[in-house]
């Protein structure tokens, strides 16, 4: 799943790329990714791209002064860009493709959903905040206003794991489970923590971890194009997705936690004292 990192560095390149362009078309190939319809989908015909925002793992294309263009890749999206849009026709349901936007200089992109499981949603609205997951997200992890003391007060009393505090989208925006892994990783703490445990001192070496993986991975997606960003991503990683490998920091074997319909990677002698955590199918700590 595309998270923070990967969508600023979309943002980015489509900021630089479609700046003062019109858009020329925009063609929906499966309805039910388009989660609006008040503007219609046609509205964005004609308009120039004023901007380019992010908010948590959204994509915010700004359109003229009233339309955004407001997309979410979920679990299996991606943009594919193009210099020289195709000019096939797309057939929904024989494609992949759930969106094509061509611009007036014959560039374009379309996004695109691996799998059956079809999340990806695309909204056409007047402002960001009429979209709901917007609407509804807590502070970035980056914004200067979100200090040590503030992520502090986010995390005391809440009788909840530390990973799917990290991920819970209400709560900090933009993280999702490959990030929480390396953020856990780096600060040497357990995904089965509990919040309202952590002490003043592990919620100092979380905070810090958080802010430091999550710029390194930001300026590692910065100026790539959106081709780039997948293998970008991978190659950065400590331990999500490693599983069998030596953990760099120690050495240790890198372990995995499956869920069902995900997986989690982790250290055990950087973050759980040495203990394998039970696959969570057996819900226990290995003893």
């Amino acid at each position: 799943m595309p998270e923070m990192p990967e969508v600023e560095g979309l943002v980015r390149f489509l900021r630089e790329r479609t700046a003062g362009l019109r858009v020329a078309k925009a063609q929906v190939a499966q309805v039910a990714a388009l989660k609006t319809f008040d503007p219609p989908v046609t509205a964005v015909v004609g308009a120039a791209v004023t901007g380019a925002q992010r908010h948590g793992k959204f994509v915010d294309l700004v359109l003229g002064d009233e339309l955004h263009l407001i997309f979410h890749l979920a679990k299996a999206g991606w943009l594919r860009w193009s210099d020289r849009l195709p000019d096939t026709v797309i057939k929904p349901g024989r494609s992949p493709i759930a969106l094509r936007v061509g611009f007036d200089d014959g560039s374009g992109f379309d996004l695109t959903e691996a799998g059956t499981k079809k999340s990806l949603a695309v909204y056409v609205a007047r402002g960001p905040g009429e979209v709901p997951g917007i609407a509804s997200l807590g502070p970035d992890p980056l914004d200067e206003a979100f200090t040590e003391e503030a992520f502090a007060r986010t995390v005391a009393g809440r009788r909840t794991q530390i990973k799917g505090l990290l991920r819970e989208q209400s709560v900090i925006a933009g993280i999702g489970n490959a990030y929480s892994d390396e953020i856990l990783h780096a600060a040497r703490m357990s995904p089965y923590a509990i919040a309202a445990t952590l002490g003043a001192d592990d919620v100092a070496r979380l905070y810090a971890a958080m802010r430091s993986v999550l710029t390194e991975a930001v300026e590692a997606a910065s100026g790539r194009p959106p081709a780039e960003l997948k293998d970008a991503k991978r190659r950065g990683m400590a331990v999500h997705a490693r599983a069998g490998h030596p953990c760099p920091v120690c050495g240790d074997t890198v372990r995995s936690v499956f869920f069902a319909d995900r997986s989690m990677e982790y250290c055990p002698t950087c973050q759980t004292g040495g203990k394998p955590l039970a696959d969570r199918r057996l819900s226990r700590l290995l003893k």
